[in-house]
């Protein structure tokens, strides 16, 4: 039986998550194994070619995976994540969209897809974890 936890408890106990905090991201709704994050890119973003770095990218869609998979009142924690980076991103706000695949008693699968400014998405992450029996 999943127990839903309400969005501003999950961006409460993500505040706690102290370097997608540095990193600046903001979580900006989650529940139902769904959530939504995003990071306006500064400066320190961007790789030697100026571009929006790869990290930032994976950490924003990583912070978006662990509160879509935490939201169904379990602690979870990833097993395996992958990204594809299909495209430049355009301006400096990226969001990440996260959506459940699936939900076992011991698995979960979500994919999160990354836009930026103009709506295009420029990564496609997907995360499997491990639910573990804490509530």
């Amino acid at each position: 039986m999943n127990e839903e936890i309400t969005s501003d408890a999950l961006k409460s106990f993500f505040r706690k998550d102290l370097f997608a905090e540095f990193v600046g991201i903001e979580l900006l709704e989650a529940g139902d194994g769904r959530a939504t994050a995003r990071l306006k890119l500064r400066d320190h973003h961007r790789n030697v070619l100026g571009l929006a770095h790869g990290g930032a990218i994976f950490t924003l869609a990583d912070l978006a995976f662990a509160a879509a998979v935490n939201s169904r009142g379990r602690a979870a924690v990833a097993i395996h994540c992958s990204i594809s980076y299909l495209k430049a991103v355009q301006g400096d706000l990226l969001l990440a969209e996260a959506e459940e695949v699936s939900c076992g008693p011991k698995i979960a699968a979500y994919s999160i897809r990354i836009t930026d400014d103009s709506g295009e998405m420029i990564s496609l992450f997907e995360g499997m974890a491990y639910r573990k029996g804490e509530r």
